[in-house]
């Protein structure tokens, strides 16, 4: 009774500046921190608060509660256009601002209409909906920022179980039904149901984290990556260009014992039809020590003029026939079918929107390799030493969606290169790989994740880190990856299984509003 009257004592400028400072909490939730706790007390409080509030002040407070969240939590943003986009403070403070601001639209249009629309009894029930629509817009509206999605921070904390059957669009559901659940609880003191619901979802969650959703096949592939630690202001220096190439292909050199070699997005920076040569002599190479190689490049038709961000595959390709006696070859030419393009471009990074008006505004907007054609959502796996890889090139690894869709039968492995030089020392390079963590245990396989500066990691199908290399290191990373075979229910039925019991939820509340409207 105190607490409530406390809160409501409180000032509506007080409380969006609480507001901000309870969403700007939720960065501990996520990578490096991972104190998957905190998003809990930061949500219960803000729905709280937002329960003692009237519903014109929704999205206000909604508002206020992202531009903390996302403003604390994707402020590695900043370093990337302050240090590489060539603005000065005040402009690159005002882009992170505008992103921000742009991103706190969705919680605040959630809370709106959850204000507007719904009793306070029905929250626990409604919000689940509207949040997930809201998510799911965020993840394709402008070609998608689904970062900092709530299912992350729950990857080490008692929902962890849910994401072989539901992935992490569905923990997010699920997290938000707890918070406000227990929010509610508090507000109208009718503990009950919020505990035992707690109990359910936590128990649940912790018994499925036991279930085996793959087995071990018994065969083992052993893999290298290499982590070059090119720094950011030499990638695209054309004096550079084959001071790289011998690094990489030196640091190399002592491991073509491994089955497969993987290189990181873009670690060859000459353009691909001018690295042929390069590109011949390591397929050779490759294709003799009998190990197979995939390499980030950038492909560029001088006749079409398109540019595309490229995985390819080099040297073996299928595994070894031991009654093939011809001369080892490699699999090699200009344009070969054993490549992956980049489908999901980052807006400025990778292409220019409205690029005609915008381009030398300022530097930021003219970066090298900013300009890419987008290659199919839908493509063949890459092929090296007869494994099956299925590719995200850097922030892909962030749309479940589209990993799903490039899985196929024999996929054995999920590989996602980057470069996440841009983003210095933040906790932007800890939260991306904590994505790919979510993705391995979501798709119960394993994640072979290679970047130019870290962080490099061999991720097992549980979506534990196996080993890694440390940011800001130049080292080749080896380790024997357990093939598995198995579909946990993600796999199979994607979000179809949140959304319809979110849908009917959302049924159910707004059946029960509108009944108790009739009765008053």
């Amino acid at each position: 009774m105190r607490i409530t009257a406390k809160v409501n004592d409180l000032s509506f400028t007080s409380k969006l500046l609480l507001s901000i400072v309870l969403g700007a909490l939720l960065t501990f939730a996520y990578a490096p921190f991972s104190f998957w706790l905190m998003t809990f007390l930061s949500l219960i409080s803000f729905i709280y608060i937002l329960s003692n509030t009237s519903p014109k002040q929704g999205f206000k407070l909604g508002f206020a509660f992202g531009l903390g969240w996302f403003g604390a939590g994707v402020s590695w943003v900043h370093v990337s256009i302050a240090d590489f986009g060539g603005i000065p403070l005040i402009g690159s403070l005002t882009l992170m601002l505008l992103l921000s601001g742009y991103l706190a639209l969705f919680p605040a249009l959630s809370f709106s209409v959850l204000c507007r629309y719904f009793d306070q009894k029905f929250w626990p029930i409604a919000l689940p909906f509207i949040w997930l629509l809201l998510e799911w817009v965020r993840s394709w509206l402008f070609t998608g920022f689904p970062w900092l999605s709530l299912g992350y921070s729950q990857l080490y904390g008692p929902l962890s179980g849910w994401f072989p059957v539901i992935g992490e669009f569905g923990v997010s559901g699920l997290t938000i039904l707890i918070s406000t659940a227990i929010a509610i609880g508090i507000a109208t003191k009718q503990w009950l149901a919020s505990f035992l619901l707690v109990a359910v979802l936590f128990v649940s969650g912790i018994s499925l984290n036991h279930v085996q959703w793959a087995k071990p096949t018994g065969q083992k592939a052993r893999i290298a990556m290499v982590q070059g630690n090119i720094e950011q202001a030499l990638r695209w220096t054309p004096e550079q260009d084959q001071p790289t190439m011998d690094k990489y292909k030196n640091m190399t050199a002592a491991h073509w014992h491994n089955d497969v070699v993987i290189w990181p997005e873009a670690a060859i920076p000459q353009l691909e039809p001018v690295a042929t040569e390069y590109l011949t002599e390591i397929d050779n190479i490759a294709a003799q020590t009998n190990t197979g190689l995939i390499t980030g490049i950038v492909n560029y038709n001088f006749e079409t003029r398109e540019a595309y961000n490229n995985l390819i595959g080099l040297g073996q390709k299928q595994s070894n026939n031991l009654n093939d006696t011809s001369p080892a070859r490699g699999q090699y030419h200009y344009f070969h079918n054993n490549r992956f393009a980049k489908h999901h471009l980052l807006p400025i990074g990778e292409f220019i929107p409205f690029e005609d008006w915008i381009r030398g505004i300022a530097p930021l907007f003219d970066l090298p390799m900013s300009s890419f054609s987008r290659g199919d959502f839908q493509q063949s796996n890459i092929e090296a030493k007869g494994y099956h890889f299925a590719p995200a090139i850097c922030f892909e690894i962030a749309f479940p969606r589209q990993i799903s869709a490039n899985l196929y039968y024999n996929t054995d492995f999920i590989i996602t290169v980057s470069n996440d030089a841009w983003f210095g020392g933040s906790h932007g390079p800890a939260q991306h790989l904590e994505i790919a963590q979510a993705r391995a245990k979501e798709f119960a396989l394993p994640v072979l994740r290679a970047t130019n500066n870290g962080i490099t990691a061999f991720i097992n199908h549980r979506g534990e880190i196996q080993s890694r290399i440390p940011q800001f290191e130049a080292a080749v990373l080896e380790d024997t990856m357990q093939q598995v075979k198995g579909h946990p229910p993600y796999r199979l039925l994607g979000d179809w299984t949140i959304w319809c019991l979110s849908l009917l939820a959302f049924g159910f509340a707004c059946f029960n509003q509108n009944k108790s409207k009739e009765t008053k």
